[in-house]
């Protein structure tokens, strides 16, 4: 090898070692827990963490956004979930002051959601007394995720959300009507219900109800999440989640979350 083929390749594995160690460096370095109180809603802070897939409209995907009933439409869920923050956050979950509820905001198709998302249900179960988690669907990344929103919420009214969310996070393939209608034979939900309860108002409003959180938290993508009264955006690290519940233990989350 000559000199001047031998000086290209070490300028090339320094560039290589140079992108490795920004890749690698800020993921070494100590996370800290430093808090923003927001504004609104009164009462929650913020921190900002991880990356996010997406930074698109959260209301996309929920129709027409140029027409007047999508306009009536967003209108209409951001005064419901306004006037009930928590309720809206985290209705239906069992909690106490100790036992710290977590609203997690996803979308399928966004790869830092599927890594999240996994440590998330891990840590709900092997921490059941400790933290509960409300599961939001945010499809933000197209027609796909839409869909595969509106069967794991369909698939839910038949008490299979938790195996159709694992399998659409798990699954490589894009959802179709083809693929759901053979998920729901392998998990043994009736696909004519499923397909009837996709296009029902009912989860049309509880889209809208999560598309809405997003707004009011100014969600810029996903995933997101709520701890408490702590806003997170973007990935977290297992640490800092288990910091911010103890903190909110320790605080008291129930000062905003009267109402839940």
């Amino acid at each position: 090898m000559d000199t001047k083929k031998r000086s290209t390749l070490l300028t090339i594995g320094a560039i290589l070692a140079g992108y490795t160690a920004l890749r690698t460096v800020p993921s070494l370095l100590p996370e800290r827990l430093e808090l923003v109180p927001l504004d609104t809603p009164i009462g929650f802070r913020k921190y900002v963490a991880g990356e996010t897939s997406g930074g698109f409209d959260p209301f996309v995907g929920l129709g027409n956004v140029d027409s007047a009933e999508a306009t009536a439409r967003k209108a209409a869920a951001l005064k419901r979930v306004s006037e009930d923050i928590c309720g809206a956050l985290y209705g239906g979950l069992e909690t106490t002051a100790s036992k710290i509820p977590m609203a997690s905001f996803s979308d399928y198709y966004c790869p830092f959601c599927r890594v999240q998302t996994k440590r998330l249900a891990d840590m709900s179960q092997e921490m059941d007394d400790e933290v509960v988690v409300a599961w939001h669907e945010l499809p933000l990344l197209g027609d796909s995720s839409n869909l595969a929103a509106k069967a794991a919420l369909a698939a839910k009214r038949q008490g299979a959300y938790v195996a159709f969310h694992e399998r659409l996070m798990k699954s490589p393939f894009q959802a179709t009507p083809e693929y759901l209608r053979r998920l729901s034979d392998d998990l043994g939900v009736d696909g004519t219900q499923l397909v009837a309860d996709m296009e029902s108002a009912e989860i049309a409003q509880e889209l809208e109800n999560s598309a809405a959180l997003a707004r009011v938290f100014a969600f810029v993508g996903t995933p997101a999440l709520v701890i408490g009264r702590t806003v997170v955006q973007g990935q977290i690290s297992d640490k800092m989640i288990g910091q911010i519940v103890e903190l909110e233990r320790e605080e008291g989350w129930g000062v905003v979350c009267v109402s839940v």
